[in-house]
């Protein structure tokens, strides 16, 4: 029981952290840096200091990191409690067989159930690394996720983080987005200290866009400023 307990506790933190990379992806985080802040989050390592300014700064990622936090060390205590009483010696309280003791020596339980568990642990991993099983379960929670609305999905993706709050975002333009049908030239994205670097637009992506270039809807943004400032005067779902 206890085996399939440290198995099932096993199982379940790997689609723990595969959930809240959802959600810190949704928020706005490029996926490679979605899924480590969520293994960094759920583990209590590797939280780098620039990095973790991404999620501190948005009250959204702080509820999901914390979440991680707090689900990551009681399935912490749990694998250990469950682990260790895994290899306990009296095999008939395990599986429940009476005549077992009889055929397997007692001293070579512990080293069994060991075995168990590294392979068990093993074939969890192989399914979860599998690429085909991977997105297939990740397409399923994300839409299990946006559906329920659990965490509401936003327009805009932090590319880059430099110290101060200050990074390089990438924002598609919305429907309510401030600067909707507007020329550079009257959207003054300068005057809330932003810095146009490119405009996407069906594909294909303009450098240093002239200032009479009019943004329409579906155009992608690239940013640099203040990510507070650029989620407010850009994109008008992150002002609200």
């Amino acid at each position: 029981m206890n085996l399939l307990l440290f198995l099932f506790v096993i199982g379940v933190s790997f689609i723990t952290v595969r959930i809240g990379a959802i959600a810190f992806q949704l928020t706005g985080l490029p996926w490679p840096l979605a899924t480590f802040q969520a293994l960094s989050c759920f583990t209590g390592t590797g939280f780098t200091t620039r990095e973790s300014e991404l999620v501190t700064n948005n009250p959204q990622r702080r509820k999901i990191a914390s979440v991680l936090i707090v689900l990551g060390h009681a399935g912490f205590v749990t694998l250990i409690a469950t682990f260790a009483n895994s290899l306990r010696t009296d095999l008939v309280t395990i599986y429940k067989v009476p005549f077992i003791n009889s055929i397997i020596p007692g001293k070579l339980v512990p080293w069994i159930n060991l075995v168990i568990i590294i392979l068990g642990v093993y074939a969890i991993y192989r399914i979860v690394i599998n690429s085909r099983l991977a997105v297939k379960l990740t397409d399923i929670l994300r839409a299990h996720i946006i559906k329920n609305e659990i965490i509401k999905a936003v327009s805009f993706e932090e590319l880059v983080v430099a110290t101060g709050g200050y990074g390089v975002s990438r924002i598609e333009v919305c429907k309510d987005s401030p600067i909707l049908n507007k020329s550079l030239r009257e959207a003054d994205l300068p005057r809330f200290n932003i810095l146009l670097l490119a405009v996407e637009r069906a594909g294909e992506v303009t450098p240093n866009p002239p200032i009479e270039t009019k943004i329409i809807l579906g155009d992608s943004l690239v940013c640099f400023g203040k990510l507070g400032d650029i989620r407010k005067n850009v994109c008008a779902q992150e002002g609200k």
